[in-house]
Parts: C-alpha cells; sequence; structure tokens
C-alpha cells in the first residue's frame, strides 16, 4: 500500500488529473492552441485536452479509459506501490479491507455452469436458511443465475446486497432430486483475515494472517484468547504470503508483544516529519516466546511486525527473506467512485533501517530483481543473501540485522523442492486439490457423514483409489511430475482439503501444518529452548 525533490511534480501531476479530470470545469472553445500551453496549470491542460476530445475529436471516444490510462501512466513514473483503482474495482477493494461485506454466506463452485454450494458458513443465513453443501441455486428474485455465458461477477452481485434485505433463490437439492424456495436474508459476512488457529503442542498456539485489514486486530485478538484458554503460553504468528494492509493495525499487533514505551517503528514524508509510533502498556502476550514466520512474499505491514520484533529482541524470526516493502501509502478519494493509493511516507524499524528495495530503475528492474532471488541460489541457501554493510545495524542486544530489501530472519528455513513447490501450486494457485476434493463429493457425500471433526482427524486415511483418482485428474491437465514420490504430501493435501470442505478451514490448516517445513523448524526450536531452559534449572538447583 504504500529522488527527493523530483518526488513534487509527478505527484502534483496525479493530484491534477484527479482534480482536473474528473471535477473541472467546461472551458470555452475559442482559446488558442497557443494560451493552452502557454501560462496554464498542468491541471488546465490536462482538463481542457480532455474536453478537446469530448467534444471536438473525429470519433466518438471512451474519455473515462483515456484518463485511467492516463493516471496509471503518471502513477507508473512513481514507486511501484502508488496505485490508482478504478471506480469499477473499488467496492471489491474496500470490502476486502473493511473485512466484511452484505451476503447470504456460502462459499461456492461454479460447477458445470451452475452455482454449486462448497459450505455455508456456519450460523450464516443460507445455513440457518437450510441450505447445504451441494445444493445448485439456480434463479435469484427472478433471474436465472446458470448458464455458461454468465458471468462470475454477475452471479455474486445477484447474491449480495444491504444487510437485512431478503433474496428469494430457487435451490435443486441434487440428494433429493428436488427444486425448492429459499427466502434468505443477507447480513453481515465476515472476509477473514485470520485464516486458521490452533494449538500446535499443549502450550504452544497457531496463528495464521492473510492481510491486515480493518477487522484483523480484533479478529487476533479473539483468536489468541481462545488459544491461551486452551493453553497457550507460546505463539507462532504465521504471516508467509501476507502482503500487507493497514499500517495502524499492524501497529496495534505489535504492540501485543511490546514492553510500554519500546519503539515499534517511525516514518518520515518528504518534508522530513517525523513519526513515531510506541507501544503501550496494553499488550496481552508481553514476555513470551513468539516465533514469526515470513517468506518471500511477506511484505509492508508484515515486515513492519516482524522488524519490530526483531530490532526490539523479542521472539525469533524464522524463513525467508521478505519482500521489501518500505513504503506507506494513503488512499485518496478521486471524486467519482475512483481512488489512488499514493505514497506519503517511508517507515523505519526501531533500528533506524528501511527495508525498501531499490526502484531506481523503474517497475519493471523492481519486480525483476525479486524474481532474480530464486535464480540466485538464495531461496535454498540464506549465504547467497546479498547484503551491504553500509546498512548494517545492531539491536540493543547486539544481533546484527540488515536494511536495505527486505528482512532477514533470525533462523532460515530453504524453499523445498521444485515438486513440492508445485503441489503448493496446484493446492493454491490452481486449486487442483480443491476442485477434485469438490467433485468427489458430489458423487457421495453420504460417505463422510458419520464422521465428526476429531474422528476425520485422528482416523481417516486417504486411500490409493483416491490418491490414483487424483493423479489421473491432474494428468488430464497436463501436469507431470513423479506423484509417488510425494504421496506422503499429496495424501495430506488431499485430506486437507477434504477436511476444509467437510468442516473448517481451521482443521485444514492443522492437517497441512503437519507436513509444513517452518514449522517443524519452529517445534524443533521450541524443543532445543525447552531442554535450555530445563538445563539452567537445573544448573541453578544444583
Amino acid at each position: 500500500m504504500e529522488k527527493k525533490n523530483n518526488y513534487l511534480w509527478p505527484t502534483l501531476f496525479a493530484l491534477a488529473v484527479a482534480v482536473g479530470v474528473f471535477i473541472g470545469g467546461k472551458l470555452h472553445f475559442n482559446d488558442t492552441p497557443e494560451r493552452l500551453f502557454s501560462t496554464n496549470s498542468k491541471k488546465d491542460k490536462l482538463n481542457r485536452l480532455i474536453d478537446y476530445i469530448d467534444y471536438e475529436y473525429v470519433d466518438d471516444v471512451d474519455t473515462d479509459s483515456i484518463v485511467d490510462v492516463t493516471v496509471n501512466n503518471i502513477l507508473g513514473k512513481l514507486d511501484p506501490h502508488s496505485v490508482y483503482i478504478p471506480k469499477s474495482e473499488m467496492q471489491e477493494v474496500s470490502e476486502n479491507m473493511k473485512g466484511d461485506f452484505g451476503g447470504i454466506g456460502i462459499s461456492f463452485y461454479m460447477f458445470r455452469d451452475t452455482i454449486t454450494v462448497i459450505r455455508a458458513i456456519k450460523n450464516g443465513p443460507s445455513h440457518i436458511s437450510g441450505i447445504m453443501p451441494g445444493d445448485r441455486i439456480l434463479i435469484a428474485d427472478g433471474d436465472t443465475l446458470y448458464g455458461k455465458r454468465t458471468p462470475n461477477d454477475t452471479v455474486v452481485s445477484k447474491l449480495k446486497g444491504k444487510i437485512g434485505t431478503k433474496v428469494d433463490l430457487k435451490v435443486f437439492r441434487k440428494a433429493e432430486d428436488r427444486i425448492m424456495d429459499v427466502t434468505v436474508t443477507r447480513s453481515r459476512i465476515p472476509i477473514k483475515s485470520v485464516e486458521a488457529y490452533y494449538m500446535l503442542t499443549k502450550d504452544l498456539g497457531y496463528i495464521k494472517i492473510n492481510r491486515f485489514a480493518e477487522s484483523t486486530f480484533k479478529e487476533f485478538k479473539d483468536a489468541l484468547r481462545k488459544l491461551k484458554i486452551r493453553g497457550a503460553e507460546k505463539l507462532v504468528l504465521d504471516l508467509r504470503d501476507n502482503p500487507g494492509g493497514y499500517l495502524g493495525i499492524a501497529e496495534k499487533l505489535a504492540d501485543e508483544f511490546l514492553e510500554e514505551d519500546k519503539l515499534i517503528l517511525y516514518t518520515k514524508n518528504k518534508k522530513g516529519r517525523v513519526k513515531k509510533a510506541f507501544a503501550t502498556d496494553k499488550g496481552d502476550f508481553e514476555d513470551k516466546p513468539v516465533y514469526v514466520l515470513i517468506n518471500e512474499r511477506s511484505a509492508s505491514a508484515s515486515e513492519i511486525i516482524a522488524g519490530a520484533l526483531q530490532d526490539n529482541d523479542i521472539g525469533t524470526i524464522v524463513g525467508r527473506r521478505s519482500f521489501g516493502k518500505g513504503l506507506v501509502q494513503r488512499e485518496m478519494d478521486l471524486g467519482d467512485g475512483s481512488a489512488v493509493r499514493l505514497t506519503v511516507s517511508r517507515y523505519y524499524t526501531p533500528t533506524g533501517r528501511s527495508i525498501q528495495r531499490s526502484y531506481d530503475n523503474g517497475h519493471q528492474d523492481y519486480y525483476q530483481r525479486f524474481i532474480d532471488r530464486y535464480r540466485s541460489g538464495e531461496m535454498v541457501s540464506v549465504d547467497s543473501i546479498k547484503v551491504a554493510d553500509s546498512l548494517r545495524f545492531v539491536t540493543p542486544k547486539g544481533k546484527i540485522v540488515y536494511g536495505g530489501g527486505g528482512i532477514i530472519p533470525d533462523v532460515f528455513v530453504p524453499i523445498g523442492s521444485n515438486e513440492e513447490e508445485a503441489i503448493e501450486s496446484m493446492d493454491d494457485t490452481y486449486q487442483f486439490f480443491s476442485r477434485f476434493i469438490f467433485e468427489h463429493l458430489e458423487e457421495d457425500r453420504g460417505r463422510y457423514a458419520d464422521y465428526t471433526q476429531n474422528q476425520f482427524l485422528e482416523e481417516f486415511r486417504v486411500d490409493d483409489i483416491l490418491f490414483d483418482n487424483f493423479i489421473e485428474f491432474v494428468l488430464n491437465r497436463k501436469i507431470r511430475l513423479d506423484f509417488y514420490a510425494q504421496e506422503e504430501k499429496i495424501k495430506a493435501y488431499l485430506k486437507a482439503n477434504l477436511a476444509e470442505q467437510l468442516f473448517s478451514p481451521n482443521l485444514s490448516a492443522q492437517i497441512k501444518g503437519e507436513h509444513d517445513a517452518m514449522l517443524k523448524k519452529v517445534l524443533d526450536l521450541d524443543a532445543l529452548a525447552l531442554e535450555s531452559d530445563k538445563a539452567e534449572i537445573s544448573q541453578y538447583q544444583d
């Protein structure tokens, strides 16, 4: 979200477009071209040009699209994280950052051109109305929702709506071979940023956060409270693949682990104004062991938390070097429903380091350098990470840390093999596991009806038939790898996806966690710490 003097003209230029194009007044067409380019401001030039095209150009032109292109081109001259959000995308972006929307509370697939329910949110409006996994939603308020040419956003728009409003559905239940009329009252549907939480051991809790939205801190506190009730005295905070979000939410979350008056971060704007954020006395997990998991896709707010804890000698950062985004953005309304997220300051960790990667050579080079990490060897060896001695900093307890391109973890965990990463991609990016399991359940959901959640976790085993059927499913999609060498992990992911569709994301994460290299490393570190503590106690008693 988120060298010096040359910030001025492009920033004013971007704001000029915002004011001049979207709000600007009409111009008089008796002005001469000479006057247009003589004394007028940049705002007037752009304003007049758009109006000339609108009123005088020989062909009809969608000037809105020209404006979008112009704004994007202007922002493209700035840093890589100043971005334009068109009006058409604002609702989705706002809902994602707010953390909720008005809807009927289902997850679904477009299965053979029809909305098919994967799961209704427990105690949500659809669940209360009796909608079940496998149900097909055919019609909403008289509008047909099935058919190959029905866009996904059209489907979603028919199901979303103002909280408290009703939607009349026609639902086909395959198991009973009948069509039902169901009326659902829309309610607040949370977009979870706390993806999962559970106990790793009897005293070590785990919380996975996928972004920092308005609701994230409340979700985190709720998860932490429940884990503490279950006995959590230590915590794993998983920020892998978390691209960031609201700065203020990151500050509040870091405060949970830091003692009062500890510096969390400071920001500096173009005028040199420094704003510092300090921890308060409200932290619920101070003076307790915490492990923070990061990887190459952990950015922004995730790096703020990792940097704040690392620089204050709190906890252990585990994983791989983070993305390297040390810029702060502010969202600014452009007056027509669109907005720009403009970089307004840089942030620095408590030791004074900026972890922003250089973008001096342009956006393409910026992202290419990130891709080059995979080729340089740094994903498999911490020794391959290039650091500049001029960006060397020291924490209060003497630990060496570096700025200039992400947070380097205290404990490095290499990326998996190509085949292991291929399985991850099949799960996360391509959703092959999820699709396969959905179709498997469609054949006969009743075979799992007698399992409780605990029974499924402890007793269910993926058999060779299901495994072989998955291989056939993937082969039909032109994927080739040594499936049998990865049999254990594939079976675990099949079980995890079954758990998610039958029970909950929490159970799914718990099953996957048993095959997670970073979590295995944390368990090893925790065991070593426990042995060290026992040795110290024994020495003291002796």
